[in-house]
């Protein structure tokens, strides 16, 4: 089921209607009611697939209870591997068996043997990427001691489950989100309300920034050796806004619902095209991603507690997991590889970490060397989306080779004004709203009631008027 669908505009009052109103005076039916709601959201999609969702929460469930049981450090390792392996295993099997087949035919061949072994035409589950690692960080908590495991198989379920994030993130931890369901949910209009101005922010990024760009980039990307430099450069420069409108729109979206519940998720996205530099960018972009792979898998690396070698060996294979985790092609690997080579001065001369506050901050503007700075990361990021967008190694490479053209210096071939309009004006309402957790928390509050009525009032007739023919979420293929 998509956010931006008649199908959630149904579900969605219903459901709030159920938990508010029928369940409210009993915390496990509302937990109950929020399983089954979620099943409902994620099986409208296939149902058939509500079944891994189902084993997995069962695997990790069990596990956290042998886990608290076991005092043996060896069996406990067990019990750890024991979800590792199942989620990985459900992971590795429907998103990377036929790329590693495909790859693996491919190397025989370079030697001059041909193997024609069956590819089986798998489907994605959608979500699979971001539930697989939110239970996975539950049994490694358990393992670690720094949870409690818990007893009770609904809350749980509705925690492994809860459907505004179930799909596309943000991938929460069990330490944040797990205790909110044994806790008493008390309606609280303030909250809600907040709830519905992040929601509405985030339907206009997903539905006015991010699905018009696509149709445009799209039709770049998809037709590129057609077009000059300079209008690839557009294309790139769409799809830039087009994952970024999308993905931090779904995560908007998706927080905003959870407040509507009396629930707290945490940020996913810090306005990052207003980065000074790549280690800034990564601490602003996906975050629950970045964090879990810095607790899960750079810190147990050894983190930065080594010499140079080992921190640029662990850079890199942060970077290229990451890559490597949005899908089954060498063009992520390389979205990752180059990210990592951002980074790396960074890393060598000690300035990973000057960039920690948002750019001018308490200020109207931010300074030269500020905007410069944003630029440069901006545009270093424009680059490597190129990889992330391109359809192959090869269409990255000649899309790239026709942007260093001299045709770079031609107007572009293809543009469309209203959708630069519309990103500017994005643009600036995110600059203004920069210190706040999303754009619209507190833009407008102070304004006179008629006025900012009217605002909200343009943003969802944007929203109605662009609707159109609705998009599914980039992210739902990872």
């Amino acid at each position: 089921m998509l956010f931006n669908s008649i199908d959630f505009a149904i579900f969605l009052p219903i459901v709030f209607i159920l938990y508010w109103f029928v369940t409210t005076k009993n915390l496990k039916l509302q937990n109950f009611l929020i399983v089954v709601s979620s099943y409902v959201f994620y099986g409208w999609w296939d149902w058939r697939f509500l079944s891994l969702i189902v084993f997995s929460t069962l695997v990790d469930y069990l596990v956290g209870i042998m886990l608290s049981k076991e005092e043996n450090e060896t069996k406990r390792k067990a019990y750890l591997w024991t979800s590792i392996i199942v989620n990985l295993g459900f992971l590795g099997f429907f998103k990377y068996y036929n790329f590693f087949l495909d790859n693996f035919i491919t190397a025989f061949s370079f030697f001059g043997t041909k193997i024609q072994p069956n590819s089986l035409n798998i489907i994605l589950p959608v979500g699979i990427s971001f539930y697989t690692f939110q239970t996975m960080s539950y049994s490694i908590d358990v393992y670690k001691r720094k949870l409690e495991p818990t007893k009770d198989f609904i809350a749980f379920s509705a925690f492994v489950s809860f459907f505004p994030q179930l799909v596309a993130g943000p991938i929460e931890r069990a330490t944040n989100l797990l205790p909110q369901f044994y806790k008493k949910r008390n309606f609280d209009y303030s909250k809600a309300v907040d709830g519905l101005r992040q929601i509405l922010w985030g339907l206009f990024k997903k539905v006015v920034i991010a699905d018009t760009c696509a149709e445009s980039a799209n039709a770049i990307f998809n037709n590129s050796d057609d077009y000059s430099g300079s209008t690839l450069v557009l294309g790139a420069l769409y799809f830039t806004f087009q994952i970024y409108g999308d993905f931090s729109g779904y995560s908007d979206i998706a927080i905003g619902t959870s407040r509507l519940f009396g629930f707290d998720l945490k940020k996913n996205f810090a306005f990052p095209y207003f980065s000074r530099d790549i280690a800034e960018f990564w601490r602003r972009w996906h975050i629950s991603l970045s964090t879990w792979f810095r607790d899960y898998l750079y810190i147990p690396l050894g983190g930065s507690r080594g010499g140079n070698w080992i921190q640029i060996r662990n850079i890199f294979i942060i970077f290229i997991v990451s890559g490597f985790w949005h899908g089954a092609n060498w063009t992520f690997v390389v979205w990752g590889g180059l990210n990592a080579l951002f980074f790396l001065p960074l890393l060598v001369f000690n300035k990973n970490r000057q960039h920690l506050e948002i750019v001018a901050k308490g200020s109207n503007l931010p300074t030269i060397k500020e905007f410069f700075q944003i630029l440069i990361t901006f545009g270093l990021t424009v680059f490597a989306w190129i990889f992330f967008r391109a359809e192959n190694i090869g269409h990255a490479f000649r899309v790239i080779s026709e942007i260093f053209s001299s045709s770079l210096f031609s107007m572009p071939g293809f543009k469309n004004y209203i959708i630069i309009f519309l990103v500017f004006i994005s643009i600036i309402i995110e600059w203004v709203g920069r210190e706040q957790e999303y754009a619209l928390e507190k833009l407008g509050l102070s304004w006179n009631r008629i006025l900012r009525w009217f605002f909200y009032y343009v943003l969802a007739m944007l929203i109605i008027l662009f609707v159109g023919q609705k998009q599914q979420f980039i992210y739902f293929q990872f």
